[in-house]
């Protein structure tokens, strides 16, 4: 397909809608400037129907959704960046004191780390024994929430994120 992916302003509107209410919903602000939201807005739209999944528009997407689940938007880098910078990577979420101008949003640098070249976790958390366990733990990437289960949810109960943003966590 070498066509140009067409995205209404219809179906922008609509998106923005339901993230500004989602990010309400769970504590978070969508950036109030929404011009600029919205083209963020279009970008993971293009993204959903170029890939079938919302990557981050900022960033480059390989089409491969298990190479870039960390980039489904909300990233895996959300939290950690608005703590640090009061803004995600593109800027789409923002920090309550950002939101209230009582800090700017700057540069933010991507976070995410080089392409894994072993089997060891990105995370940095090292592998437990989990043979005593009698269900594995699972994790969501977006929001952190654990469970254990024999399979994770179809959709985490704090975010609403599907079911493939959820690791082994244990």
């Amino acid at each position: 397909m070498t066509g140009e992916i067409i995205v209404t302003a219809d179906e922008v509107d609509r998106l923005h809608a339901k993230l500004r209410k989602e990010a309400g919903a769970g504590g978070y602000n969508l950036n109030p400037d929404a011009g600029f939201a919205k083209s963020l807005v279009k970008g993971l739209l293009v993204n959903e129907k170029r890939y079938g999944y919302p990557a981050c528009p900022c960033r480059l997407a390989s089409g491969v959704k298990i190479e870039d689940i960390d980039l489904i938007c909300p990233c895996d880098y959300r939290d950690p960046d608005l703590t640090d910078y009061d803004a995600c990577y593109c800027a789409l979420y923002i920090s309550q004191a950002a939101l209230k101008g009582e800090k700017s949003i700057g540069s933010i640098p991507d976070r995410r780390p080089p392409p894994e070249s072993g089997s060891e976790r990105k995370d940095g958390v090292p592998a437990v024994e989990t043979s005593s366990l009698a269900y594995p733990v699972w994790r969501c990437r977006v929001c952190g929430y654990l469970c254990a289960r024999e399979h994770p949810p179809e959709v985490c109960p704090i975010c609403k994120a599907k079911k493939d943003r959820f690791e082994r966590f244990m």
